[in-house]
């Protein structure tokens, strides 16, 4: 190799290198950066240290036992996705302490927080004011820690959908070929925590589809992560019929199906006979007599109340009275194994009324999930462990406890504090909508800075694909959408950023026009 061949190779090798770590560099270098992870550490430790002191125990409701069942019983299958029960199975091999496992939770997403803000620092310029809103809300905010102090996925699943949306950001400004695995791995551990998760795959594919790489790399990149999840679905669901003889993902759908679908039932006439079998047409005999014995009026403001599960949780709705009908409940897994049967009914009869009547579907459960949407309830954060003063069994089991009792500084204070968050949520849609309104009427002649434009795009299509699942297919509140509302408060900042920009661009255009004349 000539001299000048072998300069050549090694200043690429220095530059790929540099590359490689210029946000490392990037961390180390600016003087802000150390303060961010500074300050953050401290704040995440101090407040983590007094918050145990109010609250020595986590937070417990009905979630919580049937994620601990699930994983003291090593089941490959529960209710809800089997993802965190694995967790606490393999953490519990490390340690049985309670503060142990909510320490790691809260700090898991300290650090996922600590990388998704320097990472978004690292590719976006904003302005210090906008940086101070974000840090707050990531580290100096009540609502993480009463949400990693509970006993559900929740937490878990925040934090690794803070890191799952951080590759996103490298993929549509610095792609490389690692984070398709990477990208792929952390999609598929969203999808086995929470069904919420089903949206992101479409999120994934826009994100390849927009990055600038190889077309080989989009495919593989988009379909990585679908082929980690497809065979997670096949196997899941051969679980589900060894456990209840019917092939099915969630054993939670047709609940939610039905539910939905029963929100209309009162205001529409279905022929019975039509129905698709002879369970469906039971349970909506049921459904019928349910609706000859309540008041109409009474019924439908209550039911503007809840939040969106009403004949899921309520003891006289059709799907509790059907299931008290057929199943008989011994213990915790006669309760999964009745629970996957029935929802398999319930999914049949759920998507035959929605089928049959869309427009009432649409009329009379949409607009009462839309209004939780933008306003929703705090529910099972409003009140420490559902107000009860000992925890179940298993629980006491599980972590080791002398006796069932627990304690909080109050049971109720926790609901004053957060309950801001829901007005905020709504506060920041509406900024958002208002910033989009100003950049779409003023900002066509500019045009939004160039380099926001991806990121933005992939916001606004989250964002959007969040309120499409919420509003049609589940029921809404705060704690689901906390991620979407991190995600929200930057889709602002950003805006907020493009508006002030184009108002500077639009001073200056007017003060050369003014020195013309």
């Amino acid at each position: 190799m000539s001299y000048s061949k072998a300069i050549l190779t090694n200043n690429t090798f220095r530059l790929r290198i540099n590359t490689q770590n210029s946000f490392f560099f990037f961390i180390k270098k600016e003087k802000r950066n150390q303060v961010i992870l500074f300050v953050a550490l401290i704040a995440a430790i101090v407040q983590f240290y007094l918050f145990k002191l109010f609250y020595p125990f986590p937070d417990f409701f009905s979630d919580s036992y049937s994620y601990i069942y699930a994983a003291y019983a090593n089941l490959n299958i529960n209710i809800w996705p089997i993802g965190y029960s694995k967790f606490l199975r393999y953490f519990h091999f490390l340690s049985h302490s309670d503060t142990a496992l909510v320490g790691f939770q809260y700090f898991l997403y300290t650090t996922a927080s600590l990388y998704f803000l320097l990472t978004f620092l690292y590719f976006y310029k904003i302005k210090r004011n906008y940086i101070v809103i974000i840090f707050v809300f990531l580290f100096l905010n009540p609502l993480p820690l009463y949400l990693c102090n509970y006993i559900n996925s929740d937490a878990l699943f925040l934090s690794i959908s803070l890191l799952w949306f951080t590759q996103i950001l490298w993929i549509i400004n610095h792609p490389r070929i690692y984070q398709i695995f990477l990208h792929a791995i952390l999609l598929f551990a969203c999808f086995s925590i929470r069904n919420n998760a089903y949206y992101y795959p479409f999120i994934s594919i826009l994100v390849f589809a927009i990055s600038k790489q190889s077309i080989w790399r989009k495919v593989s990149g988009a379909a990585f992560g679908i082929l980690l999840i497809i065979p997670f679905v096949i196997f899941t669901r051969s679980m589900a019929f060894k456990l209840t003889g019917t092939y099915q993902f969630s054993l939670f759908t047709g609940w939610q199906l039905a539910n939905n679908a029963l929100y209309m039932r009162d205001k529409i006439e279905i022929d019975s006979i039509n129905l698709p079998d002879a369970e469906c047409k039971e349970l909506d005999m049921i459904s019928k007599n349910f609706f000859k014995d309540i008041p109409p009026g009474t019924y439908r403001r209550y039911l503007s109340s809840y939040v969106g599960n009403y004949f899921i949780r309520e003891p006289q709705s059709p799907l509790k009275k059907y299931f008290e009908n057929h199943y008989n409940i011994t213990d915790r897994l006669s309760l999964i194994i009745s629970w996957g049967r029935a929802s398999k009914v319930f999914e049949k009869y759920g998507i035959y009324l929605i089928e049959k009547e869309p427009i009432h579907f649409l009329r009379y459960f949409v607009p009462l999930n839309m209004r939780h949407y933008f306003i929703p309830p705090l529910e099972k954060l409003e009140i420490y462990n559902l107000g009860d003063d000992d925890v179940l069994i298993i629980a006491q089991d599980w972590f080791d406890y002398k006796t069932p009792e627990v304690y909080s500084v109050s049971k109720t204070i926790q609901g004053n504090i957060l309950s801001v968050f829901p007005l905020l949520f709504l506060f920041t849609n509406l900024y958002l909508l208002g910033c989009l309104a100003v950049v779409h009427f003023k900002g066509r002649p500019l045009k939004i800075y160039h380099s926001f434009k991806g990121i933005l795009l992939v916001n606004i299509f989250f964002l959007f694909a969040n309120f499409c699942f919420t509003i049609l297919a589940t029921m809404n509140v705060l704690r689901y959408q906390i991620f979407p509302m991190i995600i929200l408060i930057v889709s602002a900042i950003l805006l907020s950023e493009c508006v002030d920009r184009m108002s500077i661009n639009q001073k200056s255009i007017d003060g050369n026009s003014n020195s013309i004349f």
